[in-house]
């Protein structure tokens, strides 16, 4: 314990130190496993692709027991507009990674052109702020670790607050499958601490720096009792490997969800969730590390809460597989 406590301090003080030269990027995006449930994040041209009003909330418990790991909250909700023409939203973000607390509120428009009676393809914008608060007062700072404790880039609670946009398309054909490319935020907005521990942000639109996400699926209908929902999503960010997420969903009784998840070079998931009723959906998963910090923690929790609002006089699908 005493030897995992050392170098846990040891990765701290050195994050601390690259936090003089940089603190963070606010294009910096969150982590989802049941992002199939939560495809607002991802791209603003899912709003209003349910045919109702959506109402998701979800809670990510990342690498428990291991300190200052991430935490995440948020809520999204969006639905279609002008007879479902268009479609619109607000998304909610808390997540919280040692010093840092960051709060995400962004709006998003789709307008949706119906190819068919069965296939749809939208294209989304969104727009919101980032805020960004650093509680370096609350870290107890060793001089022989990260120089003296009353160093004034380490004081204070330093926040920065900046703008950016999102774009996106997504395709869905009569609920059975879809596909989606999107950048959620367009803008690199990069906060830094000058000498006496002040916040300088600087903002750039650069193709390179973007986090782009490819995201399919498909529903296959085994029977009448059993549907296999299979998705799978793609993160490329320059300056790492891209990231792909392989997820299957067994359906049973249109109650049930039982299913796994893989994440390259990251994670295993077990994911299981229930259709409490045609309007409400519940659904936990489990990740096991593949990596070195599971010798650290105890995995990471998740769980999803979706509440489909039913329109008078309209009929809706239930449940929605996408």
């Amino acid at each position: 314990m005493k030897n995992m406590n050392m170098k846990i301090k040891s990765v701290m003080a050195f994050v601390l130190v690259a936090g003089t030269l940089s603190v963070g990027k606010a294009q910096y995006d969150a982590m989802f496993t049941q992002y199939m449930f939560n495809e607002m994040f991802i791209n603003p041209a899912y709003a209003g692709s349910k045919e109702a009003m959506s109402a998701t909330l979800l809670n990510r418990q990342q690498w428990v027991s291991f300190p200052g790991r991430p935490v995440t909250t948020s809520f999204s909700l969006h639905g279609p507009i002008l007879g479902n023409k268009m479609g619109a939203g607000l998304s909610f973000l808390n997540e919280r990674i040692g010093p840092l607390n960051r709060n995400l509120l962004y709006a998003s428009y789709a307008y949706r052109l119906k190819l068919d009676d069965n296939n749809t393809i939208s294209m989304g914008l969104s727009g919101g702020m980032d805020n960004q608060v650093y509680k370096f007062s609350a870290l107890k700072i060793s001089s022989d670790v990260a120089g003296s404790s009353t160093d004034p880039q380490f004081a204070g609670t330093p926040n920065a607050t900046a703008a950016n946009f999102g774009l996106g398309l997504f395709y869905t054909s009569k609920n059975n499958a879809f596909a989606g490319f999107s950048i959620p935020r367009l803008l690199d907005n990069e906060v830094k601490l000058n000498n006496s521990g002040a916040t300088i942000k600087v903002t750039r639109l650069s193709a390179s720096n973007m986090t782009y996400y490819f995201t399919g699926g498909y529903l296959f209908n085994l029977s009448e009792n059993y549907k296999l929902r299979t998705s799978a999503m793609m993160k490329v960010v320059k300056n790492a490997p891209a990231q792909m997420d392989l997820t299957a969903n067994l359906l049973i009784n249109n109650l049930i969800w039982a299913g796994l998840s893989y994440r390259t070079k990251s994670s295993i998931s077990a994911i299981a969730g229930v259709q409490v009723n045609k309007q409400l959906l519940v659904s936990y998963s489990f990740d096991y590390t593949t990596n070195k910090i599971q010798s650290y923690s105890g995995g990471s929790h998740e769980i999803v809460i979706n509440y489909l609002f039913s329109f008078t006089g309209k009929k809706i699908v239930t449940p929605r597989y996408f």
